[in-house]
């Protein structure tokens, strides 16, 4: 029971987070494109490549179970936006904008999984300062 408060928890605390930063780039740039999404999505993966890198078994935090769970499944999940991404996704569909539908798709995936293996390069790196 304890794993599905801390979950939830981290879920709030993501959730949060998600709306300060989209409201905050929605301000800056407008909403157009939807630029807020996806520094989101791009930033939170590159967040929970970092952590699953540190927290391998020969990773340099080894955070107990019940964290990764607080962390990976409720932060991070709370604060990526796939539901909106494909919202966001289909209503520039919608209104004809097939280039900015195709882009954000494109940029999506290609700049998470970038981002993903960043994070997880550089927690390789920081796993490998603690060998030394």
């Amino acid at each position: 029971m304890f794993a599905y408060f801390c979950v939830a928890v981290g879920g709030a605390l993501g959730s949060v987070g998600r709306f300060w930063l989209a409201s905050l780039i929605a301000e800056r740039y407008g909403t157009g494109f939807p630029w807020g999404t996806l520094v989101i999505n791009v930033s939170g993966s590159l967040v929970i490549g970092l952590f699953a890198a540190l927290n391998e078994t020969e990773g340099h935090m080894g955070a107990s179970p019940t964290f990764r769970q607080f962390f990976m499944i409720g932060i991070c999940g709370g604060y990526t936006t796939f539901s909106s991404f494909s919202l966001e996704t289909w209503r520039q569909i919608q209104s004809g904008n097939w280039l900015h539908a195709s882009s954000y798709v494109m940029l999506s995936v290609f700049l998470c999984l970038i981002a993903v293996w960043l994070g997880y390069l550089l927690g390789g790196l920081l796993n490998s300062l603690k060998a030394h």
